[in-house]
């Protein structure tokens, strides 16, 4: 078990490394969509156009020997064009179902506010029940599925805000950045010939996949560990600025993103700084803030930050 863990973190470390090539400066966001990944969650990539949203879903996806579909969802987009429809066929005088780009193992749905809400719910049974309905028939997923979305923040026009059911569907919501001065110098240096892309080659089975999700799910949690998860929980739907705090679905995302980063950092066993560091990304896309609390400018991510000044994490010779 020991050795194969260490082949599973090898190759890890391999898709880490291909992402790299690729994308210059965004190791966290490689590590974190990762995390996702292996917790069997979904990831929400929110930034301006240009920043390399889809460049990272396409190299993670590269990276892994997966089925790879991609949905550019426009404002005409209809729900049958994500799941399928069913196509009378009258050589066999019956109908027959094609699918749709939901049914590939590594989903891109690309800027998927751009679309109505409508289509947008069109994912919901998809990304957490793992199956689809067409024409009262339910078509289960072929495992792995993973979801990577892409939007464009709110402020633009043309974009329609994914209902808090839908968020409440993605593991971790995640924000590029802009690169720094060296790193947009390296990047031209990189893509001025041939971009580094078409040199990425899978390194990852879509069985050896697999076998890593399930090891994750193996990984340690101790039960001081889960009640500062519920800790942090609670206390969001007890906060004066929160209208709508953390589902019970946030508790089970934040212990599931910690197995994975510990799995990632070779450990079989979850600490609580991997809760601490995770919060902010699993949890702050679930909450509502109030109107007074939006007029002061406060936000889901600073409301985060304070609970977890204010909340004390469990402490142990193990995590010293």
């Amino acid at each position: 078990m020991v050795q194969q863990t260490f082949l599973y973190n090898s190759k890890i470390n391999k898709v880490l490394k291909n992402i790299s090539k690729v994308m210059i400066g965004k190791e966290k966001e490689a590590t974190l969509s990762l995390v996702a990944l292996l917790a069997e969650g979904h990831v929400l990539l929110e930034d301006v156009p240009g920043v390399g949203k889809t460049m990272l879903v396409r190299t993670l996806a590269k990276s892994l020997d997966c089925e790879f579909k991609r949905i550019q969802f426009t404002p005409d987009l209809l729900p049958s064009d994500v799941t399928g429809v069913s196509i009378y066929n009258p050589k066999e005088l019956e109908f027959e179902f094609r699918g749709g780009p939901i049914l590939g193992n590594i989903v891109l749905a690309d800027e998927i506010n751009r679309t109505s809400p409508k289509t947008q719910s069109a994912l919901l049974e998809a990304m957490e029940e793992m199956s689809v309905t067409v024409d009262g028939a339910t078509i289960q997923l072929n495992p792995p599925f993973f979801v990577m979305a892409t939007q464009n923040p709110i402020e633009y026009e043309g974009t329609y805000p994914l209902p808090e059911a839908q968020l409440d569907r993605f593991i971790l919501k995640l924000k590029m950045g802009y690169p720094t001065y060296a790193e947009e110098l390296e990047m031209l240096d990189r893509t001025s010939k041939e971009h580094p892309i078409k040199s990425v080659e899978a390194v990852m089975t879509k069985e050896e996949l697999i076998g890593v999700q399930n090891q994750v799910k193996e990984v340690f949690i101790e039960k001081g560990v889960q009640q500062y998860i519920v800790q942090l929980v609670t206390a969001t739907r007890n906060h004066e600025s929160v209208y709508l705090g953390v589902s019970p679905r946030g508790s089970i995302a934040l212990m599931k993103a910690a197995k994975a980063f510990a799995f990632i950092h070779d450990r079989d066993y979850v600490i609580p700084d991997d809760v601490k560091y995770l919060a902010p990304y699993v949890l702050a896309h679930r909450i509502i803030l109030n109107s007074e609390a939006k007029f002061q400018g406060t936000t889901e991510e600073k409301i985060i930050g304070e609970l977890l000044e204010t909340i004390s994490i469990p402490v142990r010779k193990e995590y010293l």
